[in-house]
């Protein structure tokens, strides 16, 4: 209720509402109207109040909470429905239980600290209060599991989206999802799926982003490899963004930006996926890859293979040129390429 009387306040504009009316609209009693009001005080909102004239929102500034984050949102599926966590031990675990649960499609779990990040591979994801977004939306496509490996090459293509559409850093894919900027990553995709044989259940995207990390935020063995939007060398609308420095609402509002971006071109390329628009999405794949062309270097069965990077398949394989004259295919794992992640081979 309280962010109904929020969303009353702020189509208000500059304008009062009273009491009165907040309560007539909504069905409440004028002390209920005032204990909303109230909570919303709490959570950092400026409201003044007038005796004779009501209630208005006064500088609104940024506020992540699942109003926020919805309100106009403009999609389909994604964020139609958001939790919200301090602190949690995992988006994606959470997001599972949802989904397991019997949540809708395009439930979104949102957290401003994670305590059990997980990233792939098995490997932790270091998610430090308030500094990143913390993520993961629950997608039923009614689809048989072999069509769902194309979510992995389209979350990548999302976050790239949302990345330069917020906040204008450019970046690039490393096979298969990882976010690059400045051959260091800024943002990790991890993907989960629960299927019977004829038919996915649930698919859980998650999506890390360094937000607003400094190289001191990160732990020594990753500062030469992981990089934050606010510490990324380009451009964010318009300004050059090296040294840059915001105040805490400014964070806080670029980091409502960004899930709101995220939200709206995770829903776009679902929805593409959905209309069989899969051709699309793996060109644009392409075009933001940093991994075609490249010289590469992977293990297969305990044996290193050198190669280049030539294409990737509809299922999202990475196909291979490798010297002994052999063309690989990859359909998971882990690759090194020259120029990242201090790879130099």
């Amino acid at each position: 209720m309280r962010y109904e009387i929020l969303k009353l306040l702020k189509e208000a504009g500059p304008g009062y509402v009273t009491g009165v009316d907040i309560g007539a609209r909504f069905g409440i009693s004028r002390s209920a109207v005032w204990k909303h009001v109230k909570e919303l005080r709490n959570e950092g909102y400026n409201i003044e109040s007038s005796p004779k004239l009501g209630y208005r929102l006064l500088a609104d500034s940024a506020h992540l909470n699942p109003f926020e984050i919805m309100n106009d949102l403009g999609t389909r599926t994604a964020g139609r429905e958001v939790v919200w966590f301090d602190e949690i031990a995992s988006t994606n675990t959470h997001a599972a239980k949802l989904a397991a649960d019997g949540c809708a499609d395009g439930m979104t779990v949102v957290a401003g600290m994670q305590t059990h990040g997980r990233g792939r591979l098995g490997r932790n994801w270091e998610s430090p209060k308030g500094k990143g977004i913390y993520l993961s939306v629950v997608l039923r496509p009614p689809m048989a599991p072999a069509e769902a490996p194309v979510f992995t090459l389209a979350a990548a293509v999302a976050a790239v989206r949302a990345i330069y559409a917020a906040a204008g850093v450019r970046t690039g894919i490393k096979w298969p999802n990882d976010i690059i900027c400045d051959g260091r990553k800024i943002s990790g995709i991890l993907l989960e799926m629960n299927s019977e044989a004829d038919r996915v259940n649930w698919i859980i995207l998650g999506i890390g982003i360094n937000y607003s990390q400094t190289p001191e935020d990160f732990p020594p063995e990753l500062r030469d490899k992981a990089v934050s939007v606010l510490s990324a060398p380009g451009r964010i609308n318009g300004r050059t963004v090296p040294d840059k420095q915001e105040n805490a609402h400014g964070e806080q509002a670029g980091r409502l930006a960004l899930i709101r971006a995220l939200l709206r071109e995770i829903d776009r390329i679902y929805h593409d996926i959905l209309s069989g628009n899969t051709d699309d999405i793996l060109n644009e794949w392409r075009k933001y890859s940093v991994t075609l062309g490249k010289k590469v270097k992977f293990s297969l069965k305990d044996t290193e293979y050198t190669g280049t990077a030539v294409d990737i398949t509809e299922s999202g394989s990475l196909l291979v040129d490798c010297s002994d004259g052999v063309r690989r295919e990859l359909l998971s794992g882990e690759i090194s390429i020259r120029g990242i992640f201090g790879y130099s081979g």
